[in-house]
């Protein structure tokens, strides 16, 4: 049998990441799709101009772009990333994610 655990999608279901949230005016939105011992997955979508201030994380962590442009800056290098690129944010490394324009973004937390 197929389960759906709330805030995930079904099991076995094709889905399009970037259609599971909406934009929200001066906001940030996020859905949390899986959450198990091995790591996380979350859809976000960012208002032009809102952001995630530096910060570290104790896992790797894997950024899709899924809809516009945003800056990802790692260790003080600023990379701009749109649509269909991905980037990777080493464990315990100062990161942060700047909106240059609406954009959504799968993130992957790898704690295994």
């Amino acid at each position: 049998m197929l389960s759906e655990k709330p805030g995930s999608i079904p099991d076995a279901l094709a889905v399009d990441l970037e259609k599971i949230v909406e934009y929200a005016p001066h906001s940030i939105v996020s859905r949390e799709i899986v959450k198990n011992k091995s790591g996380t997955l979350t859809v976000f979508a960012f208002d032009a101009g809102q952001g995630l201030s530096e910060h570290t994380a104790p896992f790797d962590a894997v950024v899709q772009v899924l809809d516009g442009e945003a800056e990802v800056i790692i260790d003080k290098k600023k990379l701009n990333v749109k649509k269909g690129e991905t980037v990777i944010m080493p464990a315990n490394v100062p990161h942060a994610v700047n909106a240059m324009e609406r954009f959504k973004m799968q993130l992957v937390m790898i704690k295994g």
